[in-house]
């Protein structure tokens, strides 16, 4: 495809910044008056940034032979540097794990769905130790409507800004055919053993055409996947009682209406309603089981057996246009996300934080509003270009009346803080960024992306992102590519609240500190920065392709809960600790892949990730990932109808913490210094096609039935913070039309 370039060398510039608030009217007059010559397209920065070294793609086929049995996490989870863990090292929510990229913790993970932010993990209240009990934002989006994801690592996802200083996962959703088309699938996941909780899943989708300028799309699920049994770590020989798996409940809506008044020109008109009910196994920030009396205060435990004791729903709007233009192209889109976080009362005063202490229900609500515009024009200004300019407004406001009266006791009075009946229950905090890249074409074989980020944070200030990634063709095949960023994570919403207070109750205060120990917000916090590097070649030969690629990220800046105690007034026998920048740490690390066609029909992929290094200053672990992973699969493809699949995952050595991060004490209870060993799992599937509207997939996860068991309360487990389930066996049918 051809564009062509204004004369001017400041056009491009000047529509690039008029294009973000321009009218569609004021935009086809620009068209209009513009003399144009012929330019070269070497494709986009975002496209170019797609082809780095720590970017992978997960297709729909991809999917469809390893369909997850409910989060998409799963199937995430092997690609290279992805890891499934809590947001920090000490296992609290062991068995609510989620996308870690690169060591840096599911917090620095931004997950958009087609390209917009999901945010809904937000409203779940902040622990001390960094903890949420939430299972993260990738199990929003059906199985069977994801078109493909994108998981982004490294450099090239510092241009998606705040919370991406690991990296971002983009969940594609399936778009509109030509024709009429739907589908009905169903899943069913059976484990083995009768303790572990199995899955049941329908969805349907129906989309095409509505005359020659209208087309839609609707899609609806149901998914359950039960709980594991609430004795399933009992372990009588070291006295742990650790909770299982909690099982969710999934209810899922989506339409899309797509309008195309010109040609290259689309209109997007879309909502989505999700609910997510967990079922309760007897999880507590500590790590309990239901069979321990003391896991709630003031009700009884097993009264919540197999009952829902928090809910989240998801409602979003939005409304999007693309446009090819004459000087390039434009996209633009308005999306607003509402979160409703409906749970039973924790970690008030009097129980350990996190633990069910009420029967009462308390609602969080988080609202997300996001505009964001870009242009893409190619130019030529000595080589060939593409510049891309946009930018972005977004503001976050959650309302948790609960995460201000919790811990607040008679009598206290610290200066600046308000009565508990004064405080306000909402915050908000707005983000307005701009951002420019250029991919450059200084030789045909070298292209360099120079880019830059500016984001103005309503709390404190201004923040830049540079960033310069390059691409260098050795030969036809082999690629050497590399990048640096600089990236950053604002402050959450509860760690700049004034007003967010709540009371340990002497679970984890610092060393000499009196008990209880208060925590709260602060909202001087500086936004946490981390510069990422990551350089790597490639051969690709004749349908073989391998690569090595190293990454660093230096993370600076951590917010903590603290261990300085505040000075405070009045009647007060506790300790006053605020979250404060506290701690930087260094990751790094190598990845590697390797595809093999062994036959015209046979495929044999390995990928690699390595962890030379995650600690932070003090050589503690920021989260507890395996030293390596690898993941390879064998694919053949039988026949037109038939293929078969075997994948095995081998996870390297996992090592705790060998210092408290609540209260700076060396660790030395046996337990809590377990080291996870090395273990691998396999499975293996088939399916066939009986014709164009009908197909089958049957499967066996954890092959050989490697199972490990979560051991103690909350850092008491050493690295054994999780369950790895046991084998299951799994079938998926799908019809269409």
């Amino acid at each position: 495809m051809q564009l062509q370039q204004p004369h001017s060398t400041l056009r491009p510039l000047a529509v690039a910044v008029g294009m973000i608030c321009a009218s569609p009217a004021v935009l086809l007059a620009q068209q209009n008056e513009s003399t144009l010559s012929e330019v070269h397209v070497i494709g986009t920065a975002e496209e170019t940034l797609k082809q780095m070294p720590g970017v992978s793609i997960i297709t729909a086929e991809d999917i469809e032979k390893r369909p997850p049995a409910n989060d998409l996490s799963d199937i995430i989870r092997r690609m290279p540097g992805v890891n499934l863990t809590g947001n920090g090292s000490t296992g609290a929510r062991g068995n609510n794990r989620q996308i870690d990229l690169r060591g840096m913790g599911p917090e620095n993970t931004l997950i958009l769905i087609d390209g917009k932010p999901v945010t809904s993990r937000s409203s779940v209240r902040y622990s001390r130790n960094g903890e949420r009990d939430t299972r993260g934002d990738t199990n929003w989006v059906p199985v069977e409507e994801v078109a493909s994801i994108e998981v982004i690592r490294g450099p090239a996802a510092a241009r998606y800004g705040n919370g991406a200083a690991g990296g971002v996962v983009n969940i594609i959703t399936k778009g509109i055919p030509e024709e009429l088309r739907g589908s009905l699938s169903l899943y069913a996941n059976q484990p083995e053993d009768s303790d572990e909780g199995d899955t049941r899943r329908v969805n349907f989708s129906a989309s095409g055409p509505i005359g020659d300028r209208l087309g839609f799309r609707v899609s609806g699920n149901y998914n359950k996947t039960d709980s594991d049994a609430p004795d399933i770590n009992v372990n009588d020989a070291i006295g742990t009682d650790a909770a299982g798996r909690e099982g969710v409940k999934n209810k899922d809506l989506r339409a899309l209406l797509r309008w195309q008044p010109t040609t290259g020109q689309t209109v997007d008109f879309e909502t989505g309603y999700s609910r997510q009910g967990n079922i309760y196994a007897g999880d507590t920030n500590l790590g309990a089981s239901a069979t321990d009396p003391g896991t709630a205060t003031g009700a009884n435990p097993a009264s919540f057996l197999g009952k829902e004791t928090n809910t989240m729903t998801r409602r979003t709007y939005a409304i999007s246009h693309k446009g090819e233009w004459s000087f390039g192209k434009s996209s633009a889109y308005f999306q607003y996300e509402n979160t409703q976080n409906r749970r039973l009362g924790e970690g008030a005063a009097g129980g350990g934080e996190g633990n069910i202490n009420t029967a009462e229900m308390f609602t969080s609500e988080l609202d997300g509003f996001t505009l964001n515009g870009q242009v893409d024009i190619p130019f030529k200004l000595g080589v060939n270009q593409v510049l891309t300019a946009g930018a972005e407004w977004n503001r976050q406001k959650l309302d948790d009346p609960r995460s201000v009266q919790a811990g607040v006791a008679a009598g206290i009075n610290w200066p600046g803080v308000l009565p508990a009946s004064l405080r306000p229950t909402d915050i908000d905090a707005t983000i307005v960024s701009f951002f420019a890249e250029d991919n450059i074409e200084l030789t045909q074989n070298l292209i360099l992306t120079p880019g830059v980020r500016l984001d103005r944070h309503s709390e404190f200030g201004s923040n830049w992102s540079p960033a310069l990634n390059a691409s260098w063709m050795i030969t036809p095949e082999v690629t050497l590519k590399g990048g640096v960023a600089r990236t950053f994570k604002a402050p959450n919403l509860y760690q700049i609240n004034p007003n967010y207070l709540y009371s340990t109750m002497g679970n984890g205060c610092p060393v000499g500190f009196p008990n209880p120990c208060y925590v709260l917000g602060n909202e001087n916090l500086d936004p946490e920065i981390s510069v990422n590097k990551e350089i790597g070649i490639n051969y690709t030969h004749d349908g073989w392709n391998a690569g090595l690629t190293y990454f660093r990220n230096d993370y600076d800046n951590k917010i903590t809960s603290g261990m300085t105690r505040l000075n405070t007034t009045g009647a007060l026998a506790g300790s006053v600790l605020q979250w404060e920048n506290a701690t930087d740490a260094v990751i790094v690390g190598y990845e590697a892949n390797l595809l093999v066609p062994v036959t015209r029909t046979v495929n044999w992929s390995t990928n690699v990730t390595y962890m030379s290094r995650n600690e932070d200053q003090f050589g503690q672990p920021l989260s507890i990932i395996p030293k390596y992973t690898v993941n390879t699969t064998l694919d053949w493809q039988v026949s037109d109808a038939l293929s078969v699949m075997l994948a095995g995952t081998f996870y390297g050595e996992q090592k705790p913490r060998t210092i408290s991060g609540s209260t700076g004490e060396v660790v030395t209870a046996a337990n809590s210094l377990l080291v996870r060993p090395s273990y691998h799992l396999w499975g293996v599937s088939a399916g066939y096609a009986f014709n164009k509207n009908l197909k089958v997939r049957v499967g066996i996860s954890n092959l050989f039935d490697k199972r490990l068991y979560r051991q103690g309360n909350g850092s008491s487990a050493g690295a054994n913070t999780y369950n790895e389930p046991g084998r299951a066996f799994y079938a998926t049918l799908t019809t269409s039309f």
